[in-house]
């Protein structure tokens, strides 16, 4: 069994804003606009203001961008994932697993914490992807509306015909 202690521990990583933005592929200007927002914190600043973020800070970067790219979320909405209790959860236990007691009472307890909130936010994320489903079958279904009535005008008598249109 090994033990941390204040000899062997590895300190937390602190990276520059800069150095942030250039492994995230981001800008400064959106990591300073991000943190207008309140969707980031650094967590320490250097003299002059300089930004300073953890590993846990650019986790949460990377999660933002994430839900922006992959899922397509604006910003309130990425607000609204991240404000979840359950999310801070999750930071909060990574971080303690991490750099915290490392006694098998605790680091289960941290598990299952993280377990339960881990499946608060899958139900959630269920539920935002049901609604999106159901809003992209309403627009598909819109869509064809709208192609058939497109139709109808170009399959009236006298109306003027395209040469060469894909009539589908």
């Amino acid at each position: 069994m090994t033990t941390r202690n204040a000899s062997t521990e590895v300190p937390p990583v602190v990276l520059r804003i800069g150095e942030v933005a250039k492994l995230t592929g981001l800008t400064t200007r959106t990591l300073r606009y991000w943190e207008e927002l309140g969707l980031i914190r650094p967590s320490g600043y250097r003299g002059r203001g300089e930004r300073l973020y953890s590993a846990t800070d650019m986790a949460r970067v990377i999660r933002i961008k994430d839900l922006q790219e992959l899922l397509g979320f604006s910003l309130a909405e990425v607000r609204m994932v991240l404000d979840t209790e359950d999310v801070d959860v999750l930071d909060r236990v990574r971080s303690e697993l991490r750099w915290g007691d490392s006694s098998p009472e605790r680091r289960r307890s941290l598990l299952d914490e993280a377990i339960e909130a881990n499946e608060k936010l899958l139900v959630r994320l269920d539920d935002t992807l049901s609604r999106i489903g159901a809003f992209r079958e309403e627009r598909a279904a819109k869509a064809e509306r709208l192609r058939e009535a497109r139709a109808e005008i170009d399959d009236r008598p006298g109306a003027p015909r395209q040469i060469g249109a894909d009539r589908r």
